[in-house]
């Protein structure tokens, strides 16, 4: 699965102004819990049981003391910086995150890990790369989301779980979309109101079957490898189309 690196340059380069130069960029080993309330005025979900689950997943590696307590440097506390905002940002999956920074992309701040090359959109992430599965429990614990939310996206399909084992489990990819309803919530926006995403994702989808499908179905690999490219190219313009004519509704809502 390809994905440019304009995603995660922009993550790193990206970032808030701040009074202290020392809370943003610590010189020394830290403990999770202080590097929690470090980043906890830039994200306001983060928890330390999160920032264990990210290492559970080997996005971290802090080194240890002999007694087991972790210590996070500064590229390790710059890392998760990354990595938090590739999640809230970009709503990139967590194995997509793992991919791309496992590329060799060096993490100094402000470094262009790739040229900038087309001038489109990043690719968009095909549906077929999310591989872990994760329990309803999870999915609550690692977006904050309510049962009944997620209850609620499943009847309006807005979230598709499969069933296995008698038990409902979600990829990454429906994790995201739980999480970004959620933060939705907070705006008073119900899971019923999310039906007009799923009817025009569905619309977008059929166009781009239109196009590739055949390509996509061809049993010659370099035919299929080629289609899959350009359903990326073309899923992350049609993205960029809608997102500019949002912008120009926007900017005539605000009085523009």
């Amino acid at each position: 699965m390809a994905i440019t690196g304009q995603a995660v340059s922009q993550a790193a380069t990206e970032r808030p102004a701040r009074p202290r130069e020392s809370a943003s960029r610590p010189r020394k080993a830290l403990t999770i819990g202080a590097v929690c309330k470090i980043l906890q005025s830039e994200f306001d979900d983060i928890s330390i049981s999160k920032i264990r689950y990210l290492e559970d997943q080997k996005l971290l590696t802090p080194r240890r003391t002999p007694g087991g307590y972790r210590l996070y440097s500064q590229s390790d506390v710059e890392r998760l910086r990354i990595i938090l905002r590739l999640q809230r940002d970009e709503f990139l999956p967590l194995r997509v995150i793992r991919q791309e920074l496992a590329t060799g992309h060096e993490m100094d701040l402000g470094a262009e890990r790739r040229p900038a090359g087309n001038a489109g959109a990043r690719r968009a992430i095909l549906v077929n790369t999310s591989g872990s599965r994760l329990s309803l429990d999870e999915v609550i614990e690692e977006t904050g989301a309510q049962r009944e939310l997620i209850a609620a996206l499943e009847d309006f399909s807005v979230v598709s779980p499969e069933t296995r084992d008698g038990r409902n489990v979600y990829d990454e990819t429906d994790r995201e979309i739980v999480r970004v309803a959620n933060e939705l919530s907070r705006f008073g926006v119900a899971a019923r109101n999310l039906r007009v995403f799923r009817s025009s994702a569905d619309r977008e989808a059929n166009l781009l079957e239109a196009l590739l499908g055949p390509s996509l179905r061809s049993r010659n690999p370099q035919r299929r490898k080629e289609a899959l490219e350009s359903l990326e190219s073309l899923a992350a313009t049609v993205s960029h189309l809608k997102h500019l004519l949002l912008v120009r509704d926007l900017r005539r809502l605000a009085g523009d």
